[in-house]
């Protein structure tokens, strides 16, 4: 019998990083030796005293006889390490070496932002949410220890948004279906948090990190369209929101002939800008068009006159 039950966004990801674990095995690893990623903590307990030596014991990657850092940095001797694509960095930064005294530097309009602790992490590891991962067969889902309408959403709404920035399991899980949960539960709680969302959103498509970027359209979308007058209220945050929509909206791939599996995991960054742009201008009110054509102004209206 064929399951009818819709993956989650959430469970989505989970799925996509277990693809991408045999792509790319070492990838959130290498991410967080470059600093993209914020580091864990020393052990369950948190982080060891400054005064406590570090055990010298090395990471190793699997297959890979190459000592890899701690979270908190080198353990052996120096010794070289792998980038995710397998080209060992010392090889990297040489390349760099020759190529920087002969060019300009590059802008890096489109390089990656290092992701900092979320306030979603810290209230997790101090046991602050009520919610915890209810293992399923196909997906996981989120088990409420208290109803959704019952919670402050002034105080929850803003932490969930935050998370969304996250890229490590549980938390990015947890985050991005907490946040989806509560959108589809909020109803009227949910207009009055809007200019607390803004900050969250804002660091979410700063990152410049494609899926962090992929999983914030997604996000806003649903919160423009979860209750009454929200489109309108995110009016007077265009200016902070819609920089990154100017940046990213031709980052449409031209596949020619080849399947763009993008189309069906919903992925395509250009495709998504244009599809949340026109829930913006639809349910944004009378001013939603030219505040919108302001920041972007190669946007063409999507409403009929």
């Amino acid at each position: 019998m064929v399951s009818t039950t819709k993956i989650s966004a959430a469970a989505q990801l989970v799925h996509e990083d277990e693809f991408m674990r045999i792509v790319m095995p070492n990838r959130l690893k290498v991410d967080k030796l470059t600093g993209k990623l914020p580091k864990g903590q020393e052990s369950p307990l948190g982080d060891f005293p400054n005064d406590y030596t570090r055990p010298d014991r090395s990471m190793r990657l699997t297959g890979i006889g190459i000592s890899m850092l701690t979270p908190r940095g080198r353990t052996g001797g120096e010794k070289t390490l792998l980038s995710a694509r397998g080209t060992p960095f010392s090889l990297l930064s040489a390349r760099s070496d020759r190529t920087s005294s002969a060019a300009p530097p590059r802008a890096g309009a489109y390089k990656r932002r290092p992701i900092e602790p979320t306030e979603f992490r810290r209230f997790y590891d101090r046991n602050d949410l009520p919610l915890q991962i209810v293992h399923a067969g196909t997906q996981n889902r989120i088990g409420w220890k208290v109803d959704a309408e019952k919670l402050d959403y002034h105080h929850y709404l803003p932490i969930f948004f935050d998370g969304i920035r996250e890229k490590e399991e549980p938390y990015r899980f947890l985050a991005v279906e907490g946040t989806y949960n509560l959108l589809d539960r909020g109803g009227s709680k949910i207009l009055p948090v809007v200019p607390q969302l803004i900050i969250p959103i804002k660091k979410a498509l700063n990152t410049r990190d494609a899926e962090v970027t992929v999983t914030a359209l997604k996000i806003l979308q649903t919160l423009v369209l979860s209750a009454e007058m929200v489109g309108e209220a995110l009016v007077p945050y265009y200016r902070q929101i819609l920089p990154i929509f100017n940046l990213y909206k031709q980052k449409t791939p031209n596949t020619f002939d080849q399947i763009d599996y993008s189309q069906r995991k919903r992925t395509d960054i250009g495709t998504l800008i244009d599809e949340t742009l026109e829930i913006f201008e639809t349910h944004g009110g009378e001013d939603a068009f030219i505040n919108i054509k302001y920041m972007i102004p190669t946007y063409e209206s999507a409403i009929s006159v």
